[in-house]
């Protein structure tokens, strides 16, 4: 598939829960400024298949909506790349909202440096009352180096850094490594740690994301901390980054020319 090189295609896996914080994060997207030229769809995958949450989703040609069996939000967002045109991927979650400017920033860095495969931006919590609070952990604004991402996030507990939330990649890495993993919870982390396994990446210090703490949310349910789901889910993604490691070959770009 040939992939529009001025389109940033945005995937936002949804769950009825969730399905009313749709509309926040439309109107933080549609007041995103782009260079000129530039244009975003936006791809919103449900995990399932509800009149909540299609009743849900704005009346906007720029949107593309789909529908399908549950599977958690790692599936809904690779079954929704299957209608991606845009040649660079915008992650964004369904209850959470682009900070301005946060497109034209990551699509700055991406079009300017070839050999820059994603970036990442700070983050915000956005808790219920209004409130923010920053991310203690933020690297400095610039490069982020080929296995960085993966040694802190062994070396802090399988936490990583940066928010994978807040990751703006090309379209065709993210597809070469198969998209989001498989798992429960924790698949976005899976595909950063494999995307920084490839190729250096991008942080900005400016703010990209306010990531929304709410009690609906997977990441605050109890089973998302069982211990030996945990375990395994980290475990898999270790054997991912390994399995990369050993293919010397496997990198971007492909010469250092």
């Amino acid at each position: 598939m040939t992939y529009k090189p001025q389109v940033v295609t945005v995937v936002t896996a949804v769950h009825a829960p969730s399905a009313p914080f749709l509309v926040e994060a439309y109107e933080s997207l549609r007041a995103q400024e782009l260079p000129a030229g530039w244009e975003w769809q936006w791809v919103i995958q449900e995990d399932g298949a509800t009149d909540l949450v299609t009743q849900a989703v704005p009346d906007d040609p720029r949107i593309s909506f789909g529908q399908g069996r549950p599977g958690g939000p790692g599936v809904a967002r690779t079954m929704g790349l299957a209608r991606a045109e845009g040649a660079y991927l915008k992650v964004l979650d369904s209850d959470d909202i682009l900070a301005p400017g946060a497109l034209a920033r990551d699509l700055a860095v991406l079009t300017a440096r070839p050999d820059i495969g994603w970036t990442a931006s700070r983050a915000f919590d956005l808790l219920p009352d209004g409130t923010t609070l920053s991310f203690d952990q933020d690297p400095d604004e610039g490069p982020i180096r080929r296995g960085t991402v993966f040694r802190h996030w062994r070396a802090d507990d399988h936490r990583p850094h940066i928010i994978p939330g807040s990751m703006c990649a090309r379209t065709g890495l993210v597809l070469a490594l198969g998209g989001w993993m498989a798992l429960p919870a924790s698949e976005d982390t899976g595909l950063l740690l494999a995307l920084n396994t490839v190729c250096d990446g991008w942080f900005i210090r400016e703010a990209g994301l306010y990531y929304r703490k709410w009690p609906g949310q997977v990441t605050s349910q109890a089973a998302h901390r069982d211990t030996a789901e945990r375990t395994a889910r980290a475990a898999v993604a270790e054997a991912r980054v390994r399995a990369l490691e050993a293919l010397p070959a496997w990198r971007f770009p492909t010469t250092d020319g």
